[in-house]
């Protein structure tokens, strides 16, 4: 199989969140492109030039003519290259959830033909593009790898609220044949302005993906540990982060809340691959306990602080600022501020939240959290900024007490 990658190849981007519509946004400077999603709401949003995750800048997708967007797959004869962006969770159990790139993989299945390309772009553990994706397609599709269609494997590397574009973003690429592997490579050497890295096999794609993201995740246990135990000691975490980094080979890291669909994720697909081969990691999964606990800590400093200004925690009217798993981002997957917020009001404080960023329906719906239209410092005797978003900068507390509890100074 082969074919030369060129402008009438279209392009069909599964999954419309925080990677995917970026990604679609990306290929249509260059290709036809069709966004998919099944929600039928975001669809609809979309074809108006609205996007109510803040992801990209509403007048651009208005003005955007080579991208469309639906509900289904489109069923034609044209050359397409399906790329699928859905999230791959984990369940209550913490381990994989591949229910979203089942049911994709399943839908492009019956529209797949001869001659057409799927990319994953799902993060996932090593070994599942071929063991699980694959024959899903060939067993609906009744076509053959490498002979009717090709697989490729390029994990995503954006990050929401970041300021870089897919465009500026060195990606990893592979593909199930030598020869696809160099056609997915040169699809995304298309719409890049930087390198790309043809890797060896799908599998060293896939895991490097992990292992970008279980570095993070254990070298921001390291400094949580630390937080942990200076915490205990007395002593300001920051100032000895800032003391020791003065050494010229020091790793600069913060103690902070993991969340969002990566870091605090894709260990446990490291970790689940690794038990199945009857391994067990150490290392990974230590970080893992540590960085979940930190939510429940932040809490217990927060409350020391405000007990030591001779406030009863109980009925304490609280108003926490943001609910996003990280700074100046919509994204409040894995939020470790949940856990802030559940433990205030286990120990008897009237706990409110705040974070113009974040879609408050959803919150509600997907975390049981409501949060405020507007804050009103006013009627909380206590501010936590739990999320540093730019807006919060310009904001009047009035005579409320501010505990800025992030990073863990």
């Amino acid at each position: 199989m082969h074919w030369k990658i060129d402008s009438g190849l279209q392009i069909v981007v599964v999954g419309l969140g925080y990677v995917g519509l970026p990604t679609a946004i990306s290929f249509s400077n260059k290709y036809r492109t069709i966004g998919v999603d099944v929600n039928r709401k975001r669809v609809d949003e979309l074809n108006q030039g609205i996007d109510s995750k803040n992801i990209v800048k509403q007048p651009f997708l208005k003005e955007k003519t080579s991208l469309v967007f639906q509900n289904h797959l489109p069923v034609n004869k044209q050359r397409t290259a399906f790329i699928v962006t859905v999230p791959t969770p984990v369940n209550s159990e913490k381990e994989p959830d591949l229910s979203f790139l089942e049911a994709a993989t399943s839908a492009i299945s019956l529209v797949l033909r001869k001659g057409d390309l799927v990319i994953y772009e799902s993060t996932t553990y090593p070994g599942c593009t071929e063991e699980f994706c694959i024959p899903i397609i060939e067993s609906i599709s009744g076509l053959r790898l490498n002979e009717d269609f090709g697989i490729g494997y390029s994990p995503e590397r954006y990050s929401p609220g970041e300021t870089k574009s897919i465009e500026s973003i060195v990606r990893v690429t592979s593909g199930s044949s030598p020869e696809i592997a160099k056609m997915v490579d040169e699809l995304y050497r298309s719409i890049l302005e930087v390198e790309t890295h043809l890797a060896p096999s799908i599998k060293v794609a896939e895991a490097a993906k992990l292992v970008e993201n279980c570095q993070r995740d254990v070298n921001i246990s390291f400094v949580n540990e630390l937080a942990l135990i200076f915490d205990k000691m007395g002593i300001e975490t920051n100032d000895v982060l800032i003391a020791a980094k003065t050494k010229w080979n020091f790793l600069d890291f913060k103690p902070g809340l993991v969340g969002g669909h990566c870091i605090s994720v894709d260990p446990y697909y490291m970790i689940y691959k690794a038990r199945a081969l009857d391994y067990d990691p150490k290392v990974i999964g230590a970080g893992r306990l540590v960085n979940e606990e930190m939510g429940k800590f932040a809490a217990h400093k927060a409350m020391k602080i405000i007990t030591a200004q001779g406030l009863n925690l109980i009925g304490l009217r609280i108003l926490v600022l943001g609910f996003a798993y990280k700074e100046n981002c919509s994204d409040f997957r894995n939020t470790k501020v949940l856990d802030l917020v559940n433990e205030l009001k286990d120990f008897g404080a009237v706990v409110s939240v705040y974070d113009p960023l974040v879609d408050r329906d959803s919150v509600v719906k997907e975390m049981g959290i409501e949060v405020s239209e507007k804050p009103e410092f006013k009627k909380n005797e206590v501010v936590i900024l739990a999320v540093n978003h730019i807006e919060f900068g310009n904001l009047n507390f009035g005579d409320a007490l501010l505990l800025k509890i992030r990073p863990f100074a």
